[in-house]
């Protein structure tokens, strides 16, 4: 996994990752988030978290549509990113994995 080199990187972006990598708990993070984003992009980001938990996990579209009401297009948007893109979500899913054993 390198430096992310495309249009998204900037010294904006990066302040707001470095603040988020300061945050200690997650009741910080519920105060945190709730402050910089509205509660449907919290959930939004949430839901596609749990989307990539469940595909991991080998489930099928309509079982994660019922269970976490995500669209089959932000499925398949997060099943795009689990396969070919920079390995984020593998990354998190793999320390949570850690984190349960």
């Amino acid at each position: 996994m390198g430096i992310v080199e495309n249009k998204l990187k900037n010294p904006e972006l990066d302040l707001f990752f470095e603040a988020v990598l300061k945050l200690e708990t997650i009741e910080e993070c519920y105060s945190f988030f709730e402050d910089v984003a509205t509660i449907n992009e919290i959930k939004a980001l949430a839901q596609r978290m749990h989307v990539a938990q469940l595909l991991n996990e080998k489930k099928v579209y309509t079982e994660i549509a019922e269970k976490t009401g995500a669209s089959t297009a932000t499925i398949s948007r997060v099943n795009k990113c689990l396969n070919y893109g920079p390995g984020g979500y593998g990354l998190i899913l793999d320390r949570l994995e850690k984190i349960k054993k």
